[in-house]
C-alpha cells in the first residue's frame, strides 16, 4: 500500500453529516430570534399603540357660603372616588360683598367654576352662569324633583339655571310659655293672629311694651323685614314684580301690615331687633326662617318655642322661599366636569347625605330642595314647617340677608322708605305709587 494514500489529513474537509447539523443549529437560532423579536413588537409596540391616553387630571374651585367644609367635605370625596381626574377644592367664602367679589373674579377668569347663588340673583348673574345641559338634567327631572318657586327662580327661556341643595320659607315662631300661660294655640288666620298679638302683648306702667305680641308693623328692627311685608303683599294678590298693576292691593296689605304698630300697638320701633327679643323672650310670635333656630338657640339655649306654617288669607296659601343654589360659570374652563359635580349634587342619596352630614354638627340639615324627600321629615318639628309650606312658596326680590349691594338691597330701601311713610302718617295708596316707581327703576337696571 502506499503510504500517501494512507496518512490522513491535518485539516480533514467536514463530513456531509456534519454540515447539515451546523445548518439545523443556524435555523434554531434564527427562530428563535423571531420568536424573541415578536414578543418585543406584540408586548411592547402593539400594547402601546391601543393603550387609552390617561385622563386629564383637573381640579374644580367650588365657593359655596355658610356651610362649613366638614358637611360638604364627605360628598365631595364620594364625588372624587366616581371621578378619579377630578379634584375639587372647596371654598367658603365671606357673604360680605360676595356678589362683588364673584361677578369680579369669573369676568377676569379668576372665579370658581361651581359657586352658590341666592335664587333670585339670577337676573344680576345671568351673564357668567352657564345653562346646565340635558345631560345634567332634563326639564321633566327639574319639574319632577323641585319645587314649583325654584322652576320661577331658575329657569329662563327654558333654560335651567342652578340645583337648590336647600328651600327655606318664611315660618311662624311662638314662644310656647306665653302661648300655655294665656291657652291659645298657633294662629291660622290673620284676624287669629292680630287677636293672638293682642293678647299677648304686655305694657309696664308707663305704657310702654314689655313683652310684644308680633313682629310686625315697622321695618328697620324687624328680622327679614323684606320678607315679612312681601307675605302680606304677596297673600293679598300683590304682583311684586308689577306693583303698579295691582296697586290696590298693595296699599291694602300696607296698612294691614303698618296697623299692627299705629292700631294694635303689639311692636314699635323701640324693641330689641325681632330674632333677639324673641331669643330674650320678649317676643311672643316671629316670622323666621330655618336658620334663625340656631340664632334663637345660641341666644338662649333653653327657650321653649314652637314652628307653624304662617297665617293665610282664605285660599291664599302662600309663603316666601329664600334659599341658595349651586351653578356653573359660563367662563369655567372645565365645564364638562363641572356639570358633573352639579348632577351629581341633584341626586337624591347626595342630598339625603348631606343633610346627615349637617346634622352632625348641629341640631338638623337644611330642609331638602327635593319634593320626593319631604316625607322624610315629616316626623321632625323642628324642620317640616318649612318644607311643608315649600309647595305654594313664591320668592320675592325684597328678600333679607342677602348682602348683595344690588337688587335685593336696593328693593329692601323702596320699601323700607314705603312702611316708614305710612308710619309717618302718609296713606298707604301715595305709599305703594311711590313704591312702584322705585321697583319698576331698579328691575329695568336687571332687566335681561
Amino acid at each position: 500500500m502506499d503510504m500517501d494514500e494512507n496518512v490522513i489529513s491535518d485539516n480533514p474537509q467536514s463530513s456531509p453529516s456534519q454540515s447539515l447539523l451546523k445548518k439545523i443549529i443556524k435555523l434554531i437560532f434564527g427562530v428563535l430570534a423571531v420568536i424573541f423579536l415578536g414578543f418585543v413588537i406584540f408586548g411592547l409596540v402593539v400594547p402601546s399603540l391601543h393603550k387609552k391616553p390617561k385622563s386629564e387630571k383637573i381640579t374644580l374651585l367650588y365657593w359655596g357660603l355658610w356651610e362649613d367644609s366638614k358637611a360638604i367635605q364627605p360628598i365631595i370625596f364620594d364625588f372624587e372616588r366616581q371621578y378619579p381626574n377630578i379634584t375639587v377644592n372647596f371654598v367658603k367664602q365671606d357673604i360680605k360683598q360676595y356678589r362683588e367679589r364673584l361677578v369680579t373674579r369669573v369676568k377676569n377668569g379668576t372665579g370658581p367654576d361651581v359657586f352658590r347663588f341666592h335664587n333670585t340673583w339670577l337676573p344680576m348673574l345671568s351673564n357668567i352662569l352657564a345653562p346646565l345641559p340635558k345631560d345634567t338634567i332634563t326639564k321633566t327631572d327639574f319639574e319632577k324633583w323641585f319645587y314649583k318657586v325654584a322652576q320661577n327662580d331658575l329657569v329662563r327661556n327654558g333654560a335651567i339655571y342652578g340645583i337648590p341643595l336647600e328651600i327655606d320659607t318664611l315660618s311662624l315662631y311662638i314662644n310656647t310659655e306665653a302661648f300655655k300661660a294665656r291657652g291659645l294655640s298657633s294662629p291660622k288666620d290673620w284676624i287669629d293672629f292680630s287677636n293672638t298679638a293682642r293678647q299677648l302683648t304686655v305694657k309696664d306702667e308707663s305704657g310702654k311694651i314689655a313683652t310684644a305680641g308680633a313682629a310686625v308693623g315697622t321695618f328697620g328692627n324687624i328680622t327679614h323685614a323684606g320678607d315679612v311685608v312681601s307675605l302680606f303683599l304677596v297673600q293679598n294678590g300683590t304682583d311684586l314684580n308689577d306693583i303698579s298693576s295691582t296697586s290696590q292691593l298693595a296699599s291694602e296689605a300696607l296698612g294691614f301690615y303698618t296697623s299692627f304698630a299705629l292700631n294694635d300697638k303689639v311692636w314699635d320701633d323701640t324693641l330689641d331687633p325681632s330674632v333677639l327679643a324673641f331669643a330674650k323672650g320678649n317676643l311672643a310670635m316671629f316670622f323666621g326662617y330655618s336658620r334663625d333656630f340656631f340664632t334663637i338657640k345660641s341666644i338662649d339655649p333653653n327657650l321653649s318655642f314652637e314652628i307653624y306654617p304662617v297665617p293665610h288669607l282664605p285660599q291664599q296659601n302662600m309663603t316666601i322661599a329664600s334659599y341658595w343654589v349651586e351653578g356653573v360659570s359660563i367662563k369655567s374652563k372645565y365645564q364638562k366636569e363641572a356639570m358633573l359635580l352639579i348632577k351629581y349634587l341633584a341626586q337624591k342619596e347626595t342630598q339625603q347625605k348631606l343633610f346627615t352630614e349637617q346634622s352632625k354638627t348641629r341640631a338638623f340639615g337644611e330642609p331638602y330642595a327635593r319634593t320626593d324627600l319631604a316625607n322624610l321629615l315629616e316626623d321632625n318639628a323642628r324642620v317640616y314647617p318649612f318644607v311643608s309650606q315649600a309647595q305654594d312658596a313664591v320668592s320675592s326680590f325684597f328678600t333679607s340677608d342677602t348682602y348683595d349691594n344690588a337688587l335685593n338691597s336696593q328693593m329692601n330701601s323702596y320699601l323700607e322708605d314705603a312702611v316708614n311713610a305710612v308710619l309717618s302718617g302718609t296713606s298707604p295708596q301715595t305709599a305703594v305709587d311711590t313704591l312702584s316707581k322705585g321697583v319698576s327703576h331698579v328691575l329695568k337696571m336687571y332687566k335681561n
